[in-house]
């Protein structure tokens, strides 16, 4: 156990590298400390089990301690690294009041991000969630449930008891507050809105999912009033209030205070870095770790993949943080991979996202903003079209709004965002594809993309909108 490749962190990122490392070089030990009880989880898959869809909160588990075990991995739950020594290649262990010192041959930092509250006073309320784990998530569904009653089956080894019963005794609240209007504030809307409980939702800006541009932005917050969602749009929230008990009563905020028996904030995350602050380690531009095409940091034996490291993005060629599941399985695997000793690429991200709001599904890919666009240098042209989803004669079809942004000089496609009750998210696979290409629009309108009636029109959208940015070019 003097060589073993050590993995800090047992979610997306860590037990990924840790089984392609394990069946690449199964003579040479693997280690994975993960500081929590939850290991290998469906982190996107909370709404969901808030709302319902998902039945066990099991059902979000991607990989047991068993299955674990099974492959040939060392996982080490309720081990927390707490310091590292990229000299001495040792990291530093607490379990159980004591401290210890483990070497390493190689070593992979997957430690993630947490969740953001700053500069929202008093997220640490009780009924204040940020819905980052599944810890949250069991308390959040808990706290919807009748009293007696909960849906969480508390008997399963890795939940929080205490906790999960602590929230089932409250009821269920009539109103709830959601601050942020990301990714995590509209799923979790529909989740609330499921349970029938009034639900306000508070974003500092003007345009929920910020990152969806817009067109994209526009028709979800249309939506999500439709569905009977409260939509307080360039609003601030200041502070969330309790009471002498400690719990969340009220949301103070740009124009007043809105009473609630629950708030859910999803303002961001942060990479976890802290842990190699003190080694040399770099970090990159945008507080996460920097690394290069293979996963590997400044420091020789030394990889940062998941939530916590940059990654090349496809457009600029320069670094970027974008994280999202895909990226951290992906990485973890390559740099599994190479350790083993076949140096495998972790590849290109281009921040392709897909979320589903209600009834709507939307999906952005590359650089939508024209601001970035033209600080990568680009001279960035876009144009929006509506296009029907099936052909028009054919039942079950919806208008799908299309979003293409190209470099007017080269006439490369730069990036695309979609949005349409039928199928929209799926088609921003085609539009992540011609990215990764660097395929120009002209290319992308000669596409021979599937046609018929029951899944595209002749002209699928993606290509009335390249067909359109075009001509304009």
């Amino acid at each position: 156990m003097m060589d073993p490749f050590v993995v800090i962190g047992g979610d997306a990122a860590g037990l990924s590298a840790a089984s392609k490392f394990a069946r690449e070089a199964p003579d040479r030990d693997v280690i994975v400390f993960e500081k929590g009880e939850w290991v290998s989880y469906a982190h996107c898959g909370t709404p969901y089990y808030v709302k319902g869809t998902v039945e066990r909160l099991t059902d979000l588990l991607s990989l047991s301690p068993q299955q674990a075990a099974e492959r040939g991995i060392d996982l080490r739950r309720n081990h927390e690294v707490v310091g590292v020594d990229t000299d001495a290649g040792t990291v530093t262990v607490a379990h159980d009041g004591e401290t210890v010192d483990q070497p390493y041959g190689d070593l992979l930092v997957a430690t993630g991000a947490h969740a953001v509250t700053e500069p929202i006073a008093g997220a640490e309320l009780d009924g204040a969630f940020t819905m980052h784990g599944l810890d949250s998530a069991a308390a959040v569904r808990a706290a919807l449930s009748d009293p007696g009653d909960s849906a969480v089956d508390t008997s399963i080894e890795y939940v929080a008891t205490a906790v999960v019963e602590k929230y089932t005794d409250w009821g269920p609240p009539e109103r709830v507050a959601i601050v942020g209007g990301g990714y995590v504030g509209v799923e979790m809307a529909e989740a609330f809105r499921a349970h029938d409980v009034e639900t306000h939702l508070f974003q500092r800006s003007g345009q929920l999912l910020p990152p969806f541009g817009e067109t994209v932005g526009e028709r979800v917050a249309d939506h999500l009033r439709e569905q009977g969602v409260t939509l307080h749009l360039n609003t601030a929230v200041d502070e969330l209030v309790g009471d002498e008990n400690g719990r969340v009563t009220s949301v103070a905020h740009d124009g007043g205070t809105t009473d609630v028996g629950l708030a859910l904030v999803g303002i961001g995350i942060r990479p976890n870095t802290a842990l190699i602050a003190d080694t040399r380690v770099e970090l990159g531009d945008s507080g996460a770790i920097a690394v290069d095409e293979y996963g590997a940091t400044n420091v020789d034996g030394v990889y940062a993949a998941g939530d916590c490291a940059e990654d090349r993005h496809a457009v600029t060629d320069a670094p970027d943080w974008v994280p999202l599941g895909l990226t951290a399985n992906r990485a973890g695997r390559a740099i599994g991979q190479t350790v083993a000793g076949d140096p495998s690429p972790v590849g290109d991200i281009a921040g392709t996202a897909v979320v589903k709001a209600f009834d709507l599904e939307c999906g952005r890919v590359g650089l939508l903003d024209h601001k970035r666009a033209s600080a990568a240098g680009f001279d960035p042209v876009s144009k929006t079209v509506t296009a029907g989803s099936r052909s028009g004669y054919y039942p079950g079809g919806d208008d799908t709004d299309v979003t293409l942004v190209a470099d007017r000089k080269s006439g490369r496609l730069l990036g695309g965002a979609l949005v349409g009750e039928d199928r929209a998210a799926i088609r921003i696979d085609t539009l992540a594809t011609a990215i990764e290409a660097e395929m120009t629009i002209d290319e992308l309108e000669r596409l021979d993309l599937a046609y018929a009636p029951p899944f595209s029109p002749v002209w699928d959208p993606v290509l009335v909108a390249a067909k359109v940015l075009n001509g304009h070019l």
